[in-house]
């Protein structure tokens, strides 16, 4: 996050804090940034538990539609907040996909057909071509990115 910050000089990190995948604390920081920074224009939280608490801070208090909020979280859980405003976008890796993929990886790596050396390639059926990385990693790509026009699309864990 700090590295992509840096991409936006006009953009202020004024505190990193931790819900701790705890819904209680999520809450809590929360409503303490809040107090905190009274002024604050956004939060990202990186976590499913941490967005969804932070959209039930923001929407029932006077900062709905005053503070950008975003990150990774679940269509099912952030529907509520995305349908009335309070989230205008986030985030989240196709489960299904993810699965899929690390599939494909494990069966390749264990029929030796790759050693999870970078630059090996893998085929993932449907999914396409993928390169291994560094440290062994296959990244899936981007995200898919949920907004009021696409949310109701998605309506299980499964999308």
């Amino acid at each position: 996050m700090k590295q992509e910050l840096k991409k936006y000089p006009k953009m202020k990190l004024v505190s990193i804090v931790y819900g701790n995948g705890d819904p209680t604390t999520a809450t809590q920081v929360t409503q303490g940034l809040l107090q905190h920074y009274p002024n604050l224009k956004g939060i990202i939280s990186p976590t499913t538990v941490g967005i969804l608490a932070a959209a039930q801070v923001l929407d029932t208090s006077k900062y709905k539609g005053k503070v950008a909020l975003t990150g990774l979280g679940t269509p099912v859980a952030m529907n509520k907040y995305v349908e009335d405003g309070t989230v205008q976008s986030f985030e989240l890796w196709n489960p299904a996909n993810l699965g899929y993929l690390a599939a494909y990886a494990a069966v390749n790596y264990a029929s030796k057909k790759i050693t999870g050396a970078a630059g090996q390639s893998v085929t993932a059926g449907k999914l396409g071509t993928f390169t291994v990385g560094a440290d062994h990693t296959i990244l899936l790509g981007p995200p898919l990115v949920f907004t009021k026009s696409n949310i109701n699309n998605y309506n299980s864990w499964g999308f």
